[in-house]
């Protein structure tokens, strides 16, 4: 648990997220981070996919940067949306917490919360192929529902802020035609 904030805590959301945060904010906003990029590399065996099935989620792991949506949020509610992210997010402790200088779209400079993959996790997948990456995509289904609703949504916001991933693009397309 964190100690009481005074100040404006940010958050960095790169996934699912951007889409469906789950708490309150004051601000949205897009922003970048340097040395990290989003990857779909974490397979999901709980939301979106089963230890059977696995489906396919995002992780932020080491690369060229990666642009997403920054929230910031009251001091006073910091305590408890660290405490339901931590809770959402380290279901199998895949992610690690970690803090990143964030460039805001409007020039600011912020320090951001997110959460980056451990490469030694056993749902680490690295790298993999597009034509993987859509196979594990289209059979993924968990309990929060398919790896393909969550790469739709993702695809749609990374849209939204006018994000170009090619790559993300071309993988919900091959796993649509394979979910058909």
């Amino acid at each position: 648990m964190m100690s009481a904030a005074t100040e404006d805590f940010w958050i960095f959301a790169y996934g699912s997220l951007m889409w469906d945060p789950g708490f309150a904010y004051e601000e949205a906003i897009a922003g970048n981070i340097n040395g990290y990029q989003r990857s779909l590399s974490v397979l999901s065996t709980i939301y979106r996919g089963t230890p059977e099935h696995p489906g396919l989620v995002l992780g932020l792991d080491k690369g060229d940067s990666c642009c997403g949506r920054v929230f910031r949020i009251a001091p006073e509610n910091v305590n408890d949306i660290v405490a339901y992210l931590d809770e959402r997010e380290q279901v199998t402790k895949v992610y690690c917490p970690h803090f990143f200088e964030t460039r805001l779209i409007d020039g600011r400079w912020v320090k951001a919360y997110t959460f980056v993959v451990r490469r030694e996790h056993e749902q680490y997948a690295g790298y993999l192929s597009l034509e993987e990456q859509a196979e594990l995509v289209a059979q993924g289904v968990g309990e929060k529902g398919t790896a393909l609703a969550y790469l739709e949504n993702t695809v749609r916001h990374i849209d939204e802020l006018g994000i170009e991933d090619t790559d993300l693009h071309k993988v919900l397309d091959m796993a649509q035609k394979l979910a058909t």
